[in-house]
């Protein structure tokens, strides 16, 4: 088999090299596993100025926002200033297989697009829950706080589809028919509260690691211009796991190292689980949103808690 192809005009080269150290897979896996998902990841990239994590022979990983000079023309891209770091960033926007498999080729393993389309930036698309489990913690914990979200949701009459991050914990991602950033935003940080109180035993909204005291991080800034990584990607991951949707009443017999490009395609089939799960467009709950505008923003209460014990340890 030889080490070159090349397929949809797009030259794919070094195919038997090692995907990454761990990954029990080559380029040659990562190439067929996109190519074969490509049909039901990219509608989820389209149209979304893509960030991508790559990892190169012998490199770290990293994570490329900025499309490289070598960029084919036939790539589209979308210009958007970055606060941040006070630059315009030229990102891609994959809205086609042939798009996708140059990414393959240059070795994006992980893709992480917004939850905004690039000609909307004020409407996310999505409401996104990301939980994480605590230090040492077993997925199982993850899924009983994941339960939480839902019962929340349910509460609210909200709707949503979850599945692994391919990494250690899951997403839960509510589709929105409309609502700006902020209200957005607000409504996310009401729905993880509303799930911590379910059982605070077991969950918490604590954005400083410290506070967290070995419970399941219920992340609710992932939202507005945030990425999170799409459902059907693979991720820089010991087996080369891949981010999995699953249906919620087997989500306590799963975990994500049960998904990997090596196995994914054969467990999918011919279908779309993300997309079958995926219900209609929903508007947010107005009271929800009342109640989000009412708790600080995560980031910025933990950047001035930050500076208080740095204060206070000064002090002492």
């Amino acid at each position: 088999m030889s080490a070159e192809e090349e397929r949809d005009g797009v030259r794919l080269t070094n195919l038997d090299q090692p995907l990454f150290d761990g990954a029990d897979a080559t380029k040659r896996d990562l190439v067929d596993y996109l190519d074969a998902v490509a049909g039901r990841l990219v509608p989820q990239l389209a149209g979304r100025p893509l960030s991508v994590k790559r990892v190169r022979p012998g490199q770290e990983p990293f994570m490329q926002k900025n499309t490289p000079k070598y960029t084919p023309s036939w790539v589209r891209t979308v210009t958007v200033w970055a606060e941040t770091s006070q630059r315009q960033v030229s990102y891609a926007l994959c809205d086609d297989r042939r798009t996708l498999l140059w990414f393959a080729n240059q070795r994006a393993v992980e893709y992480h697009p917004p939850l905004v389309l690039a000609d909307a930036w004020d409407r996310p698309t999505h409401l996104v829950i990301d939980l994480d489990p605590p230090e040492g913690g077993g997925f199982d914990a993850v899924v009983g706080a994941a339960h939480l979200v839902r019962r929340a949701m349910d509460d609210c009459g909200l709707q949503g589809a979850v599945k692994t991050s391919g990494a250690k914990g899951v997403h839960v991602f509510v589709p929105l028919d409309g609502g700006l950033a902020d209200d957005v935003a607000a409504a996310t940080r009401a729905l993880a509260a509303r799930a911590e109180r379910l059982d605070p035993e077991l969950a918490t909204t604590a954005f400083i690691r410290e506070d967290r005291a070995g419970k399941v991080f219920l992340d609710s800034t992932r939202a507005a211009g945030a990425t999170v990584v799409a459902a059907y990607s693979p991720r820089i991951r010991p087996g080369a796991t891949v981010s999995f949707p699953v249906p919620w009443d087997e989500l306590d017999g799963v975990t994500p190292r049960d998904f990997t490009v090596r196995n994914a395609v054969g467990l999918l089939g011919d279908r779309d689980p993300w997309g079958e799960a995926m219900p209609p467009p929903q508007r947010l709950p107005d009271d929800l949103v009342a109640e989000g505008h009412t708790i600080p923003i995560a980031r910025v209460q933990a950047m001035h808690e930050g500076k208080r014990r740095a204060r206070a340890r000064r002090n002492t």
